[in-house]
């Protein structure tokens, strides 16, 4: 049986309201009622239900954590940290995949049907309008893993996708490849555009680099892996590829095995993220490191700053990133 308000009142000997008020946040009730009513509470198993408290307060605590690429296991980490972030803050995540979604205006329309108090859309791929359409409508909203901006009409919190594009074509060079490539994810996302502008940035003040460019059709295993058997096929390969996210790494390193190379002997790759599965053994992938952690953690703060204070200015945080060096490139030539 369930045990009701009524019963906690009549045990501990006040109204029901008191008891309300008790498990309300910020609703008045001296310290002798509420020690009372938090005892009978105790004996009788009492668990105020959070929906009904909704009513009371007119805040749900539910925040929508929307993302579009469920096919890439970095996000099983990403939700796996923003889920523990939100609860440990008392907040409700409700977990949206929008990977068949086009307009924002539905994706607006449909987390205001379950009334969030707040919004962090969780992707590198959906366009800045989505988190704009949720700004428009008057929810709080973060984008994580957003595109930057100087001034952003939204928060976002995420790395500098152009100088992680320069980092992974200065290293390259530095290593001695003249025959390099970016495999890149797909051509409309943001963080694909900014990375690749950032590689071939780095790149014109090399002029004895070659370098090419090819295009996966979204960030995941098997479009890596199709991409790379691709390239086999029309050749000849570059010497080393920046491949714009881990998961398409992994796959075009099970292409170039599948089709007997080695690496970093016949071919290197560089990634981009250091998801868990690069540190496998048999990956042992070089990859440079998306501070994931810090970028949940800043979003979290972000968001349940903006619950308290609805009028903050929005605002860009960049995060750096760094090479953690593997067995998928040869060894720099500055090196004794």
């Amino acid at each position: 049986m369930v045990v009701t308000l009524k019963e906690v009142a009549a045990l501990a000997g006040v109204s029901r309201s008191a008891v309300s008020r008790a498990f309300t946040e910020g609703a008045s009730v001296s310290a002798k009622t509420r020690a009372k009513i938090e005892k009978a509470a105790d004996q009788l198993g009492y668990r105020p239900n959070a929906l009904a408290s909704s009513l009371t307060t007119g805040r749900t605590k539910l925040i929508g954590l929307v993302s579009n690429n469920f096919h890439n296991p970095i996000f099983l980490q990403v939700f796996d940290l923003f889920t523990r972030a939100l609860q440990d803050r008392g907040l409700r995540p409700l977990l949206v995949n929008l990977s068949d979604e086009t307009d924002p205006i539905n994706s607006v329309r449909m987390l205001r049907q379950y009334s969030v108090d707040g919004v962090i859309v969780a992707s590198s791929t959906l366009p800045v309008s989505f988190a704009e359409s949720f700004h428009a409508a008057g929810v709080p909203v973060v984008h994580s893993f957003g595109r930057y901006a100087a001034r952003p009409r939204v928060n976002v919190v995420g790395i500098d996708n152009v100088e992680a594009g320069r980092m992974a074509a200065q290293d390259l060079v530095r290593r001695g490849y003249r025959k390099v490539a970016m495999l890149a994810g797909p051509e409309t996302a943001t963080s694909t555009q900014d990375r690749l502008l950032g590689f071939l940035d780095a790149l014109k003040g090399h002029g004895g680099v070659e370098v090419t460019t090819s295009y996966a059709k979204a960030y995941s295993y098997d479009a890596g892996w199709e991409e790379m058997r691709r390239l086999l096929a029309t050749g000849p390969l570059a010497e080393a590829y920046f491949c714009g996210d881990d998961v398409l790494s992994i796959g075009a390193l099970s292409a170039l095995w599948d089709a007997g190379l080695s690496v970093p002997d016949d071919v290197g790759v560089i990634g981009l993220n250091d998801m868990e599965m690069a540190r496998w053994n048999n990956i042992n992938l070089t990859t440079i490191r998306q501070p994931i952690e810090e970028v949940v953690g800043l979003s979290v703060e972000m968001i349940c700053a903006m619950l308290g204070d609805k009028s903050r200015q929005p605002e860009a945080r960049l995060l750096h990133c760094e090479i953690v060096e593997r067995g998928t490139l040869r060894p720099a030539r500055d090196r004794g």
